[in-house]
């Protein structure tokens, strides 16, 4: 009959409508981890650039400093020029899936260390970059396929719902007795700093994905500039960053790259899941729990991968403090006569 022909153009023209804002969505969302994996890729190439310069600076001393070489701030340009990949990102794809993909700048920064700076090439890296690569995949596969246009109304509404006001009260409290130990207390234990960072990294990642988002709906046509919302939350993004990157130096001062790396991708990238994609803006919702699982499996792999890479790494090594006897002609004694580093104890005098 005329109305069940009808009944069923209809239907066909919204299921043609439904595959056509499915299709768009996938394609921004791969823009979008295009964006980010070429940005993560500019970052390891600007790491590795300036820790050439670094060694060939500490090779030659009579050399200009590092930050009058050409070379240095092509290396930082290029950084720049990845961060900001990293940003426009966020405004394409959901926030549960970019951060995971830090992953990639640890892969291909061992990979472009091996080739150009001829470092040695280890089974665990083999293993790990293996790993990384399949939790990469995966992720990718099973990530959130959010369409969210971010607006100033979305990120207002977002801001004041129950779930996110428990977190942010939470996570407030948390800081706090974490910075009372490790300023007050003076506990430096990794897993505190790293923490602070952690929550830190939570607030830049969720602030960093609206502002992304409102910028990229305002080149579109919608203006967003007008909102306070976008002021506020560009304000929580540099503040964030600024004291995320002053912990991330304490901790860098502290301990080795070889635990700050993995640790930290691993912290930072469970709380920008967590508190991005899962309280702030609901990125998981109506996700099967098949998805859920392997996601999750996926950023296991990712983690063990970037923990095998950053795993017993070399550091670079100086010139010890002291005079060893041992080093001087017709001595055989290795005792120290000047002070141990860091210690109390006098070697030779101690005796």
């Amino acid at each position: 009959t005329p109305f069940v022909s009808d009944i069923g153009q209809q239907f066909q023209g919204n299921t043609t409508l439904c595959e056509s804002v499915q299709e768009s969505c996938q394609q921004t969302q791969l823009l979008g981890i295009l964006i980010s994996i070429i940005g993560n890729f500019l970052i390891s190439i600007s790491l590795n650039i300036q820790k050439y310069t670094h060694v060939r600076v500490s090779k030659c001393p009579d050399s200009k400093p590092y930050y009058k070489s050409a070379l240095w701030w092509c290396a930082i340009i290029l950084m720049g020029i990845g961060e900001l990949g990293n940003f426009t990102a966020y405004g394409f794809a959901p926030a549960t899936l970019i951060a995971p993909l830090g992953c990639v700048s640890v892969i291909a920064s061992a990979v472009i260390s091996v080739i150009f700076l001829k470092e040695t090439l280890r089974a665990s890296d083999i293993l790990g970059g293996a790993l990384a690569v399949s939790g990469t995949y995966l992720l990718i596969t099973f990530a959130p396929s959010v369409a969210q246009k971010i607006t100033a109304r979305v990120v207002q509404k977002y801001s004041v719902s129950w779930h996110f006001l428990i977190y942010i009260c939470l996570e407030i409290i948390v800081f706090c007795i974490l910075l009372y130990l490790h300023e007050k207390k003076n506990v430096k234990h990794i897993v505190v700093v790293l923490m602070l960072v952690a929550l830190l990294a939570s607030l830049t990642v969720i602030s960093v994905k609206a502002v992304s988002g409102m910028i990229t709906e305002s080149v579109k046509g919608s203006l967003q500039l007008t909102y306070p919302i976008f002021y506020v939350m560009t304000v929580v993004m540099v503040a964030s960053c600024a004291f995320q990157i002053r912990f991330l130096n304490q901790a860098m001062k502290l301990f080795n790259a070889t635990e700050v790396v993995p640790i930290n991708f691993v912290f930072f990238t469970a709380s920008a899941i967590i508190a991005a994609g899962v309280i702030f803006y609901q990125e998981f919702y109506g996700l099967a729990l098949l998805n859920i699982f392997m996601f999750l499996f996926g950023c296991l792999l990712s983690f063990l991968g970037v923990f095998l890479i950053a795993r017993n790494r070399p550091e670079s090594k100086t010139e010890h403090p002291f005079i060893d006897i041992g080093q001087v002609p017709g001595k055989t004694s290795t005792d120290k006569i000047q002070p141990e580093t860091g210690g109390t104890s006098y070697g030779a005098l101690d005796a």
